[in-house]
């Protein structure tokens, strides 16, 4: 079991809803060096906490180059190899350097797109309970339904790599409580 004092506190970034991306009340998480090893390969260091804390339906890749959001999910997102610069929030939003042993929490609604990445930049996504997710791009038309769908997602039960203890829940459970 992880200790509370073993936590790497996350940066939290809020993002509001700037007429195109509907962003979120909850902030985005980014957990700083939060995974760190010596492994080659690092990938399945992160597949293994995030499944261990329910954050399942994973896959290996980079990010899309385009601005684009979730509505049926929260995304959590592990840089197992290389840095790049994601673009959170939309074109109003803030550029974020990440780099291997980086994890990001992206609330459903939050855009977010790679706009400079060196060759070796990859990531680990999962989602809570491992959720299907969609694939929606600002375009007119998605919302209200987006917006449904995301006001009817729970928070999740764990955080993704510091299980039900760890800080996403009290910020989240804070956030939501504040927003209404």
């Amino acid at each position: 079991m992880i200790q509370q004092h073993d936590f790497v506190q996350p940066e939290q970034l809020n993002f509001k809803d700037d007429g195109i991306f509907p962003n979120s009340p909850l902030p985005l998480l980014l957990y700083r060096q939060a995974i760190t090893t010596e492994a080659k390969d690092r990938a399945p260091i992160f597949e293994e906490r995030f499944a261990e804390n329910d954050w399942t339906n994973s896959w290996r890749n980079g990010v899309y180059s385009f601005p684009h959001y979730h509505s049926t999910s929260h995304e959590v997102l592990g840089v197992y190899s290389g840095t790049a610069t994601l673009r959170l929030g939309g074109e109003r939003g803030k550029n974020v350097e990440v780099r291997a042993g980086d994890v990001i929490v992206i609330p459903a609604g939050v855009a977010h797109q790679n706009i400079g990445a060196g060759d070796d930049f990859g990531v680990v996504g999962a989602y809570p309970d491992g959720r299907e997710w969609d694939l929606l791009r600002g375009l007119p038309g998605e919302r209200p339904k987006a917006d449904h769908n995301i006001a009817a997602l729970p928070t999740p039960e764990n955080d993704p790599i510091y299980e039900a203890e760890g800080p996403l829940r009290r910020i989240w459970t804070d956030a939501g409580a504040s927003s209404k």
